[in-house]
């Protein structure tokens, strides 16, 4: 029950981290946060494998961003997305494969990425992230946000039809996309029973 009382029912996980002491260090850390969620993206992105006759490479990055916006919430996980999204169209290389730019055929999923740490965070903050159920549904709604916005997008870049471009940039990627939802339904239930063992 102490637990019960010393988590607020709509915290997320980074809420359960050590708050600052002063406005500066509130400040400092948030700014930390979505600068990390960031990186976090950024350096899951790097792994990535190519798909035979797709522009679309398996990555690390999808998963990341969907944890970024779980546990940061949607505020601070939309912040932290848009942030790696401006960035790497700017020119830093930390897209999939070390890409950058505004003319990339895959720019599409980054934009879903900001759609789905806003959406993923919202439902964390109602109770999304604490069983592993929970977790599933918040994984694959915002995996839909994802492919709401990317394979649009990749249709567009490529001048192909909706179904082409879903051939090329869904299907092939639903199977790993399934396991990383095992992968979250694990690892996020697991973070509030350590972090939360701690603030209690």
């Amino acid at each position: 029950m102490a637990l019960a009382t010393a988590i607020p029912s709509r915290a997320v996980l980074a809420d359960l981290l050590p708050a600052a002491d002063s406005r500066l260090g509130a400040a400092l850390r948030e700014l930390t946060l979505v600068a990390g969620g960031a990186a976090l993206t950024g350096l899951a992105a790097q792994l990535s494998l190519p798909v035979p006759g797709s522009p679309v490479p398996v990555t690390g990055q999808t998963f990341a961003a969907l944890l970024v916006g779980t546990a940061l919430g949607a505020r601070r996980g939309a912040a932290s997305l848009a942030l790696y999204l401006l960035a790497g169209a700017s020119g830093l290389p930390w897209f999939a494969e070390h890409s950058s730019g505004w003319a990339l055929p895959t720019l599409g999923y980054v934009l879903g990425f900001v759609l789905a740490a806003a959406l993923t965070g919202l439902l964390a903050r109602r109770g999304g992230d604490r069983t592993p159920l929970r977790v599933a549904g918040v994984m694959v709604l915002g995996n839909l946000a994802i492919y709401a916005v990317g394979v649009p997008y990749l249709a567009a870049s490529l001048h192909v039809s909706l179904a082409k471009a879903a051939d090329l940039g869904l299907y092939p990627y639903l199977v790993g996309d399934g396991l990383k939802v095992l992968l979250a339904m694990g690892a996020l239930p697991l973070g509030w029973k350590l972090l939360g063992e701690r603030r209690g």
